[in-house]
């Protein structure tokens, strides 16, 4: 599989699982780990050792992702709260490695989930996946490409 394909189906993976839910939940509130499963297991036919193994993974690595997304708040507060005339630059640029730092382990919290995710499926389970994936791209370019043409 090329990169390009592995990072698609990583990006993917969840992406596919949260429309079905996202008209069901309250605006702003992210569909659960068994909710995601559940989704993908509608188009992959997950296991139950599968299903068990993705709800913990997707639990496990959205508390580290908003543990650090809470970190990066405070910090991101203090930046602002340092701003200003009277502004102390050695804080400032700690402040801001700081958040840079938490940036990159959220980016890496979120590529390792999706790695994992791609590990406990079956080869099968991550060809049919990308097949849907292609499916979806498609279903959209056309829908794209039809809001775009002129009216007759």
């Amino acid at each position: 599989m090329t990169l390009r394909k592995s990072l698609a189906v990583s990006s993917l993976s969840l992406a596919l699982a949260v429309p079905a839910f996202a008209q069901q939940m309250p605006q702003g509130q992210p569909p659960s780990a068994e909710e995601q499963v559940a989704q993908l297991d509608q188009l992959v036919d997950l296991d139950q050792q599968q299903e068990q193994e993705l709800v913990s993974l997707l639990s496990d690595s959205r508390e580290r992702i908003q543990s650090l997304q809470a970190e990066a708040r405070s910090v991101q507060m203090r930046l602002r709260q340092n701003a200003g005339p009277e502004y102390d630059e050695a804080a400032i640029r700690q402040d801001a490695e700081l958040l840079g730092d938490l940036s990159g382990e959220m980016t890496a919290e979120s590529v390792l989930m999706q790695s994992r995710m791609q590990a406990a499926l079956t080869a099968e389970q991550r060809d049919e996946l990308e097949r849907q994936i292609a499916q979806r791209q498609q279903q959209m370019r056309q829908m794209q490409q039809q809001q775009q043409a002129p009216a007759q």
